[in-house]
């Protein structure tokens, strides 16, 4: 059993979808320990990023959209504006794919911030031409933080299931 196991996509989509999905609900629930908010962390990122290395696929970005939508949805963005950012980052994944293969675990945490930086900055630049105003900074900038904190979940993905397709090799 050491060897790669079938790529079934409930295990590669949609375990991580839910997880994804239950973790920004939790997140967002006004709890606040000593009068402090928790971070609200991009946790559909992690997948959006790792789902176009692992295997181009039209599940993938169908999920990334749906995730979009529900974060849209969660914290009362403008409806698709989550979607949009999140299928930038898939697709600029897509497109690096082949440089993106191989390389070592910090290299692909720049990768991973990149895009990051890609969907923040795009997400930022979209309400700010919609409501005529900027995000805080300083928030946006804790926010990028508490998401490129969660490259090792995105690399754990990506490991999993890299190289359980040969086809795409």
């Amino acid at each position: 059993m050491a060897g790669a196991r079938p790529l079934a996509p409930w295990r590669w989509i949609g375990v991580p979808l839910a997880q994804c999905l239950i973790l920004t609900v939790l997140f967002s629930l006004p709890f606040r320990p000593f009068g402090l908010s928790l971070p609200e962390p991009i946790f559909p990122m992690v997948p959006a990023f790792a789902w176009a290395i692992i295997r181009p696929s039209i599940l993938g970005p169908l999920s990334v959209l749906a995730m979009g939508l529900f974060l849209d949805i969660v914290w009362g963005a403008p409806m698709g504006l989550w979607a949009v950012a999140l299928l930038l980052v898939y697709g600029a994944a897509l497109v690096g794919r082949s440089m993106m293969a191989g390389q070592s675990f910090p290299v692909m945490w720049a990768w991973y911030a990149a895009a990051t930086g890609l969907a923040m900055g795009s997400a930022y630049l979209f309400t700010m031409l919609g409501a005529h105003a900027g995000a805080n900074p300083i928030s946006v900038a804790w926010q990028f933080l508490a998401t490129v904190i969660l490259f090792p979940f995105a690399h754990l993905l990506i490991d999993r299931f890299e190289d359980a397709d040969v086809r795409f090799r």
